[in-house]
Order: C-alpha cells, then sequence, then structure tokens
C-alpha cells in the first residue's frame, strides 16, 4: 500500500514544496493548514483544515486522515513554524507564548498525536527547526528557545520510540526563499547581505529544504534517526574565506 505523509503548515513555502515533491513521487499526501483556502493549489489527496496548536486540532488532523484515507499516516513532517526578531529585553509576554504556541506547541502536540494514532507501528517523522537554535544569532532569543526545544523533542522521541521503529528526524534551515520571508528580502541591500552570511553564498530555495526533508522521510534514511540536519549553506558550522 502506499504510504501516507501528513504535511503540517503546508501553505507555507516549505511544506508546499514538500507536499508537491512527494505527492509526484506517488505517496499519498495529505495537507494541513488553518486556512483551506490556502491549500487549494497544494498537489495532494487531502486537505485538512484544523489548528494543531492545540492538542484537539492535532488529534482531528489524524482523525481526517484516518477516515479520509483509510489509515493513520505513517509519515510525518511538521512544517509549521513563524519568527520573531526582537531582543528579549523589548519582547513582550504576549508575543513569546505566541513563538512557543506555533513552534514547540504544535510540535509536541502533533508528535503526539501522531504516535498514539500509529498504536505501536512503525514510521518516520521530521520536523523544521532553525539555523538560530545551533548557533548564537542576535535577537533571536524566543524563537531560539522555542526551536531549541523542537530539536530536544527530537532526541528524546527517537529514543522513546525507535524500538517500535519510529525515525525521527528534524532540519534546521537559514534564510530561506518563502512567503515568510519576502518582506525581508525584497531590498536588494538587505537580500546581498543576507547571502553573504553563507559559505555557500546565495539564499536557499524551499525546493532545497524539502529535498532534505524528503530524504530524511525515504528508504535512504533507514539508518537516521535522533538527528538535526543544519540545511544552511555551510551558516552554523563553516566560514567563508574572507577576501
Amino acid at each position: 500500500m502506499t504510504s501516507i505523509v501528513l504535511i503540517t503548515g503546508a501553505s507555507g513555502g516549505i511544506g508546499r514544496a514538500l507536499a508537491n515533491q512527494l505527492h509526484s513521487q506517488g505517496l499519498r499526501v495529505a495537507v494541513v493548514g488553518r486556512d483551506i483556502d490556502r491549500l487549494t493549489d497544494v498537489d495532494a489527496a487531502l486537505r485538512i483544515a484544523a489548528d494543531i496548536t492545540t492538542p484537539e486540532g492535532a488529534e482531528q488532523a489524524i482523525a481526517t486522515c484516518q477516515k479520509s484515507l483509510g489509515a493513520a499516516p505513517s509519515l510525518l513532517a511538521h512544517c509549521v513554524g513563524s519568527t520573531l526578531i526582537a531582543p528579549l529585553h523589548r519582547t513582550s509576554v504576549q508575543a513569546y507564548r505566541e513563538v512557543m504556541r506555533i513552534n514547540l506547541d504544535s510540535a509536541v502536540f502533533m508528535f503526539q498525536a501522531w504516535v498514539t494514532a500509529l498504536q505501536g507501528g512503525p514510521g518516520a517523522a521530521v520536523m523544521a527547526s532553525s539555523v538560530v537554535a545551533r548557533i548564537g544569532v542576535a535577537n533571536h532569543e524566543a524563537i531560539a528557545a522555542a526551536k531549541g526545544g523542537v530539536e530536544a523533542l527530537v532526541r528524546s522521541a527517537a529514543a522513546t520510540y525507535a524500538a517500535q521503529g519510529l525515525r525521527i528526524n528534524a532540519v534546521a534551515p537559514g534564510l530561506t526563499e518563502t512567503p515568510m520571508t519576502a518582506n525581508m528580502l525584497k531590498m536588494a541591500a538587505m537580500r546581498e547581505g543576507a547571502a553573504r552570511q553563507y559559505p555557500l553564498g546565495g539564499i536557499q530555495t524551499a525546493e532545497q529544504v524539502a529535498d532534505v526533508m524528503a530524504f530524511l522521510l525515504g528508504d535512504g534514511a533507514a539508518r537516521l534517526t535522533g538527528q538535526v540536519i543544519a540545511v544552511d549553506g555551510g551558516f552554523t558550522t563553516v566560514r567563508p574565506l574572507v577576501r
């Protein structure tokens, strides 16, 4: 039977690119977003409107997938995310809680609903972190804390569920060309300055991040679990040669 993959945050750049790629590979793709109208042009067998930042919304997404496609998804790609660029002393309690709700709460609740639905069966999940959880970047304290929590969740869950054949990994993208970063990158000077931070140069595409996520969900990554793969042009590990 063709594998079912559930992709959250599928109206965003990376989730959309991953859905289109996996659909073209023949997987049965179920996509989730808060606004179903923003999912109409995403390649998928099923489109689900749900707020997976709540336990009830996450459970609803899984239950709808089971009812419509006949089984729980054996593959999960959690692509929900937001950002907040502000120093901690200028971060309101409301803004902090919103970042944690969208980035960390959603990951915990979605994983919890998914692993419960699998009832001890095997599968693979990939979650979205960020380079700011792996290296100190100024004015990113709240989002770094949230994504750091996602990475800790991945490692612990990978240990807990390895015996049942679950593989849990994550990607940590650098600055990526998506609707979320469009305002940041629309000015040539900002785009050029950002691109110079990356040893490989340029700004990566959503499709390049989706390629790695698809790999982590596939058979080629059968021996990978508890890993966080930085898709960042070398940003977190090397420094460009200064000339």
